[in-house]
């Protein structure tokens, strides 16, 4: 019995990497636009535009993994700022980044899904790992 993995996978595991990769970069794109037009700042134009390219490179599936590391330091640092920045009560603001650096963290773990530019790019390979028999070893 051989066993198969795919690095992109396809199916209903790509079409869930598809969502979380959706559900992140929509958020980080709305959150950076709204951060523009309320945060004239050369600091918050920064931390704006690198959640804007984080955001879309998720939406796209491009450099999945840098992205939503890019993602992750993104949604701690707005989790982290006093006053929010944005209209959301603290709370609710904190949740929100909170649930974005889990999506995000998931999303470093996983990978970007066969749904992608990462697997466009890289090309969808499969690792076949062949059955050994037992009793021996591999030394």
């Amino acid at each position: 019995m051989q066993r198969t993995f795919s690095t992109f996978p396809d199916g209903r595991p790509g079409m869930g990497l598809l969502l979380l990769r959706a559900a992140a970069g929509i958020n980080l794109g709305y959150y950076g636009c709204a951060l523009l037009r309320q945060d004239p700042k050369v600091s918050g134009m920064v931390f704006a535009a690198v959640a804007i390219v984080s955001g879309v490179a998720l939406l796209l599936g491009y450099l999945t993994p840098v992205a939503a590391t890019l993602a992750v330091l993104t949604s701690l640092g707005a989790g982290l700022a006093w006053p929010p920045p944005l209209s959301l009560g603290p709370d609710a603001f904190r949740l929100s980044f909170a649930l974005l650096m889990i999506i995000a963290v998931a999303l470093v773990c996983l990978g970007p899904g066969a749904f992608s530019l990462d697997a466009r790019n890289y090309g969808r390979r499969e690792i076949i790992i062949p059955h050994r028999p037992k009793g021996s070893s591999q030394e």
